[in-house]
């Protein structure tokens, strides 16, 4: 049994050097919840998210990060399906998985199959379990139909991209730089199209006459050129603010540009249900053994060098996953 662990915190929200990694101790762990020592931890924008604000921390230290690996060490009364020693992967639940071990509702884990690694795992379920509600349950994507995906070349635009393709969706990805366009091709896009680029929405529609459904997690430097690539009736799926916060709009505006629908959707809502996380984590498992999504390059870095971890992911010098290895 394990009294401490050492984890990172944040006494205040703000910028990489809040974060502080803290000996804390670590309880038995309460009904329901499984204790874990962890071996891949999956880094994520919705950490940056908790780190800076975005998403307030309701108390001081506050724990961060939503995925992890690892191995069960303890189990709580009332948990079904789950034994120490057997591999897991979560996502959600309370923030704090910038930890060494720690203690987790049972209800936010999935067992492993031994098909997958746990580098791997780390660097795939948050991402794949959000692109899969984002095609699957968010907008269910047919055949045939069409798609831009925002940051291809990036950790979920790289699933969203390769579920995309071999769903037989036309893919359309930007990338922030021309380095990338060839990781957004190998994942299956038909075209890519530099973000920056003055004119992409003249040029997505060019290319489509206008597509079904964007996947936009890029956020205020896209939204306009976002809606304006859609067709009538189409989707706007906003599910990040890379580059901030989008732009008000008035919903006169949906109606002026082609009768637009539009979401925020949010991983924790899509997977709230137990069984819901579970069907996911099942679609995801499938896809990844047909061979239909891989994780891109996958960087791992020691557990201490959270904070630069950061950095690399706010300065969008990543392409794929970051994990960090206790």
């Amino acid at each position: 049994m394990i009294a401490t662990t050492n984890a990172f915190q944040y006494s205040e929200h703000g910028t990489l050097d809040v974060l502080k990694m803290n000996e804390i101790p670590l309880a038995l762990p309460k009904t329901g919840e499984l204790q874990i020592e962890q071996t891949a931890i999956g880094v994520n924008y919705i950490d940056i998210y908790q780190r800076c604000g975005t998403y307030p921390a309701a108390e001081f230290p506050a724990p961060i990060g939503v995925e992890g690996v690892g191995i069960v060490t303890a189990i709580g009364d009332h948990v079904d399906g789950f034994a120490p020693g057997k591999r897991v992967a979560y996502i959600g639940g309370p923030a704090g998985a910038y930890a060494q071990a720690r203690n987790i509702p049972a209800s936010r884990a999935v067992p492993l199959p031994d098909t997958i690694d746990d580098a791997t795992a780390a660097a795939l379920m948050f991402k794949a379990v959000t692109a899969d509600y984002l095609i699957h349950d968010c907008y269910p994507v047919q055949p045939g139909q069409s798609a831009l995906v925002h940051a291809g070349a990036g950790g979920v635009g790289s699933l969203l991209v390769q579920w995309l393709s071999a769903k037989g969706v036309n893919v359309i990805a930007t990338v922030g730089r021309e380095a990338k366009i060839d990781t957004a091709t190998d994942n299956g896009a038909t075209h890519v199209l530099l973000s920056n680029t003055p004119d992409f929405a003249r040029q997505v529609r060019d290319l489509t006459g206008g597509v079904d459904v964007v996947y936009d997690s890029i956020g205020k430097d896209t939204f306009g050129a976002s809606l304006d690539s859609l067709k009538p009736r189409g989707m706007m799926v906003n599910f990040g603010s890379a580059s901030g916060p989008v732009p008000p709009i008035s919903i006169e505006d949906l109606g002026k540009r082609g009768s637009l629908f539009l979401t925020r959707p949010s991983i924790a809502v899509y997977t709230a249900d137990p069984a819901a996380l579970r069907r996911s984590a099942t679609r995801v498992f499938a896809a990844y053994a047909d061979k239909h999504i891989r994780p891109a390059a996958i960087t791992e870095l020691p557990f201490q060098d959270a904070a630069r971890a950061h950095d690399m992911l706010e300065s969008r010098q990543t392409t794929g996953a970051l994990i960090l290895r206790p």
